[in-house]
């Protein structure tokens, strides 16, 4: 009989690529979907007949509550959340209500009506902030510098506490940044690979960044669910780094996007403009995936500057059609 399994978040990227990798084990999937007024589920709709949806809200506890009744999950993956750190600093309350608080409801509705699952709780990189270290594991104290940040360590610590405290099956994947051609057009890397895609074209003339120096440990998203999925399949389940022990600045993205399409003076494609600044913003973010190479036999497969590539390509053929 095949597993059943629950995501929150599935009109997400890694939503998507979760979905994609579940049906090719043969799970039944179902997908928590939120109402909203347009539509949201360009990355799902390949595979959407595959899929049971359920609408289900993290700010409304009563729909958690039916979502669990209806799908009787063997496994859970919350990966809802608001995850874009900019737009936590316009929106800090709806960010802490979604994002924290919501996994607190999710995990409530988890232990009095499915306790039997195995849960994974979407975790991040940004929770670790600027503490001065080189590299950061499964050890390293949180100190958070947005409100998304911060939201995320509540939702982490009150995973940690639902597993301790009630032994629930719950791991928890600290994962540093990951991209794809599925990335919003909000976040960095798919800022620039579309710019880049739209100045070859010669539908726009100029991209525009805030800080190029900061630098980020950035992996590919499809690399990433996989290890999602082997968390649940331990006996114990715990915490796991999942990055690729290497940075590269906002400057080198340019960069190599750039480089994609031929052009050499990207400088002269480029400009700066301060509110595109954050409040609190973090110079450097790297992680050691040690642990999770030992015990889930997990390391990453892609390389930067390919899913650089990859995703200059695909934005090329978006604006083509």
């Amino acid at each position: 009989m095949p597993k059943t399994a629950l995501i929150t978040g599935i009109t997400g990227q890694d939503g998507s690529y979760l979905a994609e990798l579940l049906l090719e084990k043969n799970y039944e999937v179902y997908g928590m979907l939120r109402r909203t007024s347009s539509p949201t589920d360009w990355r799902i709709k390949h595979i959407s007949d595959e899929i049971n949806f359920v609408n289900g809200n993290l700010r409304d506890q009563y729909s958690l509550i039916r979502t669990l009744k209806e799908s009787e999950p063997d496994e859970i993956y919350n990966l809802a959340a608001q995850s874009d750190v900019s737009v936590s600093w316009d929106i800090p309350l709806q960010t802490a209500q979604i994002t924290g608080m919501g996994t607190l409801r999710i995990l409530e509705a988890y232990r009095e009506f499915a306790p039997g699952a195995k849960f994974y709780q979407a975790s991040s990189s940004e929770m670790f902030g600027n503490i001065g270290e080189e590299t950061r594991n499964e050890n390293t104290k949180f100190r958070p510098r947005s409100p998304y940040a911060f939201s995320k360590v509540f939702a982490h610590n009150a995973a940690v506490n639902y597993r301790e405290s009630f032994e629930l099956d719950i791991s928890c994947g600290i994962m540093f940044n990951h991209e794809s051609p599925r990335r919003g057009k909000d976040f960095v890397t798919r800022k620039v690979t579309d710019a880049v895609a739209q100045i070859h074209l010669g539908k726009k003339e100029k991209l525009t960044l805030g800080n190029m120096e900061p630098e980020r440990d950035w992996g590919y998203a499809p690399d990433y669910v996989k290890s999602m999925w082997r968390m649940l399949q331990q006996e114990k389940m715990d915490d796991y780094v999942i990055s690729t022990g290497e940075t590269h600045s906002v400057r080198e993205l340019v960069e190599t996007a750039f480089s994609v399409v031929g052009i050499d003076n990207w400088k002269e494609y480029v400009e700066q403009d301060p509110k595109y600044m954050r409040p609190a913003d973090i110079q450097k973010l790297k992680g050691d995936y040690s642990k999770a190479k030992e015990e889930l036999d997990w390391e990453p497969e892609t390389e930067f500057e390919e899913m650089i590539e990859e995703m200059v390509k695909k934005d090329i053929d978006r604006h083509k059609s």
